[in-house]
């Protein structure tokens, strides 16, 4: 008469499946093998363990043989099954793939699972499977722009070694407009946000007219200086300076990071910063918004407090830009800068060759 392999467990085997057999988010089947194991190690026989766990004897005497010859490893994962590879729903997976990246239908500019199911002549959940599979998600689009200044490395540099070694006895500040602000006033009053209930908002409003922030962030400290106007001319940008100039120590250097609008190169800015000599301003590249930190900053201010209001008029909204502004300077936390140059360099590199790779194909 054939006997069971009798098994024997470290301390460390038994408490791996204990776990096992108690994880709620263990599969069944493992919760089994190791429920399978933990009665053979305690002497129980293959009929035994097969009607206390509701299964049959031969699964039982299987996974015991199994752990017995690679223990917990021999029952962790399942063996490669037998049988031909499924050659059809694969050549039409990578067909699937080909056509997604490669094609776009005649009157759309991509693919969905059942537009892409019905010129292929199947169904449309294998698409959506060979689509998860393969993370290719056609309805999805991602903006980017790779600047073409032919001075790009020198003012990347120039920029990032003042987020990463600012000058001594010096302030570095990022200084921009966010122009065109509206104050929008929805056309309803808005349902509050309830436990199963999202906020409500209309979609359509009224416009109340607009301000430009004007605003400097202090690299160091995340302090910023800031102030509504009307416009954004060369006359509001001196303006501010001035504001910089008065709110800031007058011993220190000011270093300003700011982007290439015409604004900011006019030739009455140039005279002003001319007489007032402890003004030093270093232009981002072309197309590289991302290169200066008061643009996060005004990701906050729309994000938590003008993209989701309501303003009656223009005073309701230049109070809200001011309440943040405060409530920001009260207790502010910078932004840090950790790319390198190298780093950023390198990238833009890869990614103009990979331009350039796919668009001579």
């Amino acid at each position: 008469m054939r006997r069971a392999i009798t098994i024997e467990l470290t301390a460390d085997e038994r408490m791996t499946l204990q776990r096992w057999a108690r994880g709620r988010s263990t599969p069944a089947r493992q919760v089994l093998r190791a429920r399978i194991i933990l009665a053979a190690a305690d002497g129980r026989q293959n009929q035994e363990i097969a009607t206390a766990l509701e299964t049959d004897a031969h699964t039982v005497s299987r996974w015991r043989n199994r752990f017995a010859a690679g223990r917990l490893a021999g029952i962790e994962k399942d063996r490669p099954r037998g049988g031909r590879r499924p050659t059809a729903r694969e050549a039409m997976a990578r067909r699937i793939v080909r056509m997604t990246t490669r094609q776009t239908p005649a009157n759309a500019t991509h693919w969905t699972t059942r537009t892409l199911a019905k010129v292929l002549g199947i169904d449309h959940m294998l698409v959506h499977r060979v689509w998860r599979a393969a993370n290719l998600k056609p309805h999805l689009v991602k903006t980017f722009k790779v600047s073409n200044d032919p001075r790009f490395v020198e003012k990347l540099v120039d920029v990032v070694g003042l987020y990463l070694n600012p000058p001594e006895h010096a302030i570095v500040l990022c200084a921009d407009e966010k122009s065109q602000i509206q104050a929008l006033d929805r056309t309803q009053k808005s349902l509050p946000l309830f436990p199963g209930r999202l906020k409500t908002m209309t979609h359509d409003y009224k416009r109340n007219g607009t301000t430009t922030l004007f605003a400097a962030l202090n690299v160091a400290t995340g302090k910023v200086i800031g102030s509504c106007m009307r416009q954004h001319r060369h006359q509001e940008w001196i303006r501010f300076l001035k504001q910089i100039d008065s709110e800031t120590p007058r011993e220190l250097d000011l270093h300003l990071i700011v982007d290439n609008y015409a604004t900011h190169k006019h030739p009455r800015v140039r005279q002003w910063l001319a007489k007032h000599p402890r003004f030093h301003v270093h232009f981002i590249p072309t197309s590289s918004s991302w290169l200066n930190l008061v643009e996060r900053w005004f990701r906050e201010i729309t994000e938590k407090r003008l993209r989701r209001d309501s303003f009656r008029n223009l005073d309701e909204l230049i109070e809200a830009i001011t309440d943040f502004l405060e409530h920001n300077n009260d207790n502010p936390k910078p932004f840090v800068w950790t790319a390198s140059a190298d780093r950023i360099i390198e990238k833009c590199r890869r990614a103009r060759a990979t331009l350039d790779n796919v668009h001579s194909e």
